[in-house]
């Protein structure tokens, strides 16, 4: 009877319907490689403020791009002062044009979206400001492209038109709006040098290795401690043998307790090379040489004057090309002068015996007409009468 009437309980619980994605829903579970969170805010924070690797590979590209000089000009010439190129050098009361700059190329290289506001004033544009990509959100139209872009601090928001704010990013292969950062591709790494930093921190607050063991064998040579003897000897582990204030602080042992001293193997300190293969990974999602960060173990260029070469010749230059060149066409569209920005490359010392041999294989080469020789120098023509 009893069985009959729990038979009867169970049936009468009423049908739950599942979902028909529940069968495809992969759950996590105990066993999985905890990684940190792959959002801007929080890969800034791992990756720019709380590892050194990253926050130097950001500064020196952002700080390298940012100061190289900057051309004006159009096809018939080159300017030494133009509207643009003054609003570029101040665009704004608290910054001048290596500071904005500046923060256009970290944006890029912390989230892979860089945002500039323009703000009209009586005489066409009066300022431009760098705005943080983590508040900003692409606002899509009916036919997918932007419409406006939302700012949010807080409970705020602001929406902006979509022809006042310049959005500069770098390419995402599954997404159509926001650019994908290297500091994403470097999560993995920074997520291992991160936790190795962490270990090398442990192992210093225990001297290196674990301090030892305490083995308790009892009067005859066996047993087991009772639980008051061993909270007692907890509590007294804790109060007098642990800290900085306690270092070096000798131990009495009574009652069958007997010290063992441990330490860890060669082959446990491995992680040291597992910080610095991961460091170089970092370097190499960033396109910046190991050696410019003075990470061991890199051999690739000959000396520190060809890694840095390579530094601006494969990553300076092409991003400082792409901003500026986007800048340009964004400026020409609101203020009608259609001009082009881009980096003077004569001025970048690190290129001068490049740029000093490209002069002289140019000047040399006398099946050139001067327009040709202008043109591959990347100099306007020569304006007429001069």
């Amino acid at each position: 009877m009893v069985l009959d009437f729990l038979r009867k309980t169970q049936a009468a619980v009423p049908e739950r319907k599942a979902s028909a994605s529940a069968k495809i829903v992969a759950w996590g579970g105990a066993g999985r490689v905890a990684w940190s969170p792959r959002d801007t805010v929080s890969l800034t924070r791992n990756g720019f403020q709380g590892n050194p690797v990253g926050f130097r590979a950001v500064k020196l590209i952002a700080e390298a791009a940012a100061a190289l000089p900057v051309l004006c000009q159009d096809p018939a010439r080159r300017y030494e002062a133009h509207p643009v190129l003054s609003l570029l050098n101040r665009p704004n009361p608290a910054q001048g044009r290596a500071d904005l700059l500046e923060a256009v190329f970290a944006q890029l290289m912390l989230s892979g979206n860089a945002y500039v506001e323009a703000v009209p004033g009586e005489a066409g544009l009066a300022e431009l400001h760098v705005l943080r990509s983590d508040r900003m959100s692409l606002v899509p139209g009916a036919d997918g492209w932007p419409a406006g872009y939302d700012y949010v601090v807080g409970a705020k928001r602001h929406r902006y038109p979509a022809d006042i704010i310049c959005h500069i990013k770098t390419f995402h292969p599954q997404d159509d709006h926001y650019g994908l950062a290297p500091l994403q591709a470097a999560a993995t790494a920074l997520d291992v040098h991160n936790a190795a930093a962490r270990w090398s921190k442990a192992l210093l607050d225990n001297a290196a290795r674990p301090s030892g063991a305490i083995v308790y064998r009892g009067v005859d040579g066996g047993g087991a401690m009772s639980e008051e003897q061993f909270e007692r000897l907890q509590t007294e582990l804790e109060t007098h043998h642990q800290g900085a204030r306690n270092a070096g602080r000798p131990m009495l042992l009574e009652g069958g307790l007997d010290w063992k001293p441990m330490g860890f193997s060669p082959s446990d300190m491995e992680f040291q090379k597992t910080k610095e293969a991961a460091a170089r990974d970092i370097a190499l999602a960033f396109g910046v040489p190991p050696m410019l960060l003075g990470i061991p173990g890199d051999a690739t260029y000959a000396n520190y004057a060809e890694a840095n070469r390579a530094f601006y010749r494969l990553t300076v230059l092409p991003l400082a090309q792409k901003v500026l060149a986007q800048v340009a066409g964004w400026l020409s569209g609101l203020t009608g002068d259609v001009v082009d920005l881009a980096p003077d490359l004569d001025q970048v010392p690190a290129l001068a015996a490049e740029r000093e041999a490209q002069w002289r294989r140019v000047a040399e080469a006398d099946f050139l007409t001067e327009g040709e020789k202008r043109r591959m120098l990347g100099l306007p023509e020569r304006p007429e009468g001069a």
